[in-house]
């Protein structure tokens, strides 16, 4: 008995079992979190964040009450969080990693190559956007401003006393010079007025007013906020409000925004519906300075409580005459009712429709109106080309175009106007052997982001979109829109071609029109014109003949269709002779 209970105290003994005893007044810790206080204790840097005084509370706090629940004050809501929750949303991994935080009017934060590899990309990176040749033909490009005491344009990033550290990550993003749009709104945000610019689409609006607003966060530092509403708040207070109509743009915004916030005291957050709200709010409650959102979304949260526009120094309105359109404008007065009223107030978009002439008047103060080029002009650098195309006709001129389109060109989006045709049409070329995806608003969250990266990484070159793609979205390399169906507002198709022709870069835009899109006839001519692009005989013909008194005899007009029908075909069976190619 003797030797067999030594051998069973042996084993024991061996199992660590009994190895640990609890201390005097010890908190009990159960057997399988033991071995992880034991790493805690050997290791004082297990937590970093939560004994950084400069990072997180004062210091007499700290000294008070070791024990209590860390709360950060506003000025000090920077640098490393308290937890790691990176591992458990790992896309989400520059938030936690080198950022910086505002200390003596200085941004601190160590520089990572990898992590600027992943927002800045490299040289050769087809995911990244880049200039073109024909980018040095923007400073042609006429620019009107109105409005009292203008400020003048500025030639050069450096030309205006932006901040350094903002000069480095546009350095770092291979940006060489303003583009017009920049050149005359810069100057303006940064001298605090209020801007309502309109210029064509992907002219740099987005960078208009991030860098200035950017350097004016940078050089000011954060607000220093009362106590009674920092300490012991899950409720966010950020300083920046930028307001998006789609969740694709609010992404891509804020994507933008953490790219030239790298290493600075400022956090970008984003909210928008049809994601999750809790990943969300805990985003949000890390600390947010410059808060992109989409109005319902917003509004949502303010009602929960969880966003105050207390001390929003700057409004931003991207896209605003789409956020009319989609009938956002009740929310954005109730979150405009929300800010203080000595704010700076800021609106971006490609055209000036009188609703938004409206708002302007409503929201903003002795402001600047900026036009560059002509309100909602076409791009020079797309080549526009329409074909006449019966609906019973549309795929098959869709596949001819689409074979003689070299794969290696880049990127096609194909815009419908029905979430039901964008399905059939994704279908309709997968079954046709063309890598293809889809995105329209009847597809979750996941599955229009899971588009939007096969379609920038060239998985799926291919992308049918509806209007929901239309607006500010910036996908690099897409050298070909196609509008399978043209919408019934020129100002739509102005947009929908824009997601080509980018940043001096070269695109091309093919229509397909037929006697259902006579309503924009007289439109198109006019953009055509203006853009020097080729008219077609058979839309030159119908726009005049749309002058005349209609006849309702249907033989007549029958007679009109075959016949643009038949000037088109010729022109078809021409091109294919000649076998002219779409790039």
């Amino acid at each position: 008995m003797n030797a067999s209970s030594t051998s069973l105290n042996q084993q024991l003994a061996g199992l660590s079992v009994d190895s640990w005893s609890p201390q005097p007044n010890a908190a009990y810790i159960p057997p399988h979190h033991r071995n992880r206080a034991d790493r805690r204790e050997n290791n004082t840097n297990w937590n970093r964040a939560t004994s950084s005084k400069s990072s997180w509370r004062d210091g007499d706090l700290n000294q008070k009450n070791s024990n209590q629940r860390r709360y950060p004050s506003k000025e000090h809501y920077r640098g490393d969080y308290c937890c790691d929750f990176t591992k458990y949303y790992p896309e989400r991994k520059y938030l936690s990693r080198h950022v910086g935080y505002w200390k003596e009017g200085h941004h601190i934060g160590a520089r990572n190559f990898q992590l600027e590899k992943d927002l800045f990309g490299t040289a050769d990176d087809s995911e990244t956007v880049h200039t073109g040749i024909h980018f040095d033909q923007y400073d042609i490009i006429p620019v009107e401003a109105s409005g009292r005491n203008v400020p003048p344009c500025i030639e050069e990033f450096t030309s205006p006393p932006m901040d350094a550290h903002l000069l480095n990550n546009i350095e770092l993003a291979r940006y060489k010079k303003p583009t017009p749009i920049q050149k005359a709104s810069i100057p303006i945000v940064m001298h605090s007025r209020d801007l309502m610019a309109c210029a064509q689409t992907g002219s740099g609006k987005t960078g208009g007013f991030l860098f200035p607003v950017l350097s004016s966060l940078f050089e000011k530092g954060p607000t220093k906020t009362i106590n009674e509403l920092s300490y012991r708040s899950y409720k966010t207070y950020p300083e920046v409000l930028v307001l998006a109509p789609t969740r694709e743009l609010a992404s891509q915004i804020f994507d933008e925004t953490k790219k030239f916030a790298y290493r600075s005291w400022v956090r970008p957050c984003v909210v928008y519906g049809g994601a999750d709200m809790g990943q969300q709010l805990r985003q949000l409650n890390h600390g947010c300075d410059i808060l992109v959102a989409t109005p319902g979304r917003l509004v949502d949260l303010i009602g929960r409580g969880r966003i105050s526009l207390t001390y929003i120094r700057i409004l931003i309105l991207d896209e605003a005459d789409r956020m009319l359109d989609m009938g956002f404008e009740p929310q954005i007065r109730r979150v405009v009712e929300e800010m203080p009223s000595k704010r700076q107030t800021l609106m971006f978009s490609a055209t000036f429709p009188s609703n938004i002439q409206l708002l302007a008047r409503d929201f903003l103060e002795d402001y600047i109106f900026l036009s560059v080029g002509r309100v909602g002009a076409t791009s020079k650098n797309i080549t526009q080309k329409l074909e006449y195309v019966e609906e019973e006709e549309k795929r098959s001129a869709l596949l001819d175009i689409l074979s003689s389109s070299p794969s290696e060109v880049g990127l096609t989006l194909i815009f419908v106007e029905t979430k039901r045709m964008a399905d059939i049409l994704n279908d309709f070329l997968m079954d046709h052997r063309f890598p293809a995806t889809s995105i329209h608003g009847d597809r979750s969250q996941r599955e229009r982001e899971y588009a939007l990266e096969a379609f920038r990484t060239g998985r799926a070159p291919i992308m049918v979109a509806t209007a929901v793609a239309a607006r500010g979205l910036d996908i690099p390399n897409v050298t070909h829109v196609i509008s399978y169906d043209l919408p019934t507002d020129v100002d739509d198709y102005v947009h929908r071609i824009g997601r080509t022709g980018r940043a001096g870069n070269m695109g091309m835009a093919t229509a397909f029109f037929n006697r259902g899109n006579r309503n924009i006839a007289r439109d198109l001519v006019d953009l055509l014109r203006e853009a020097k692009q080729e008219i077609p005989s058979w839309l030159e013909s119908m726009t005049r003949e749309s002058n005349r008194p209609y006849r309702s005899e249907g033989g007549n007009y029958r007679r009109r269709s075959r016949d643009y029908q038949f000037r088109h075909n010729n022109d078809r069976e021409t091109d294919k002779q000649n076998k002219t190619s779409w790039f």
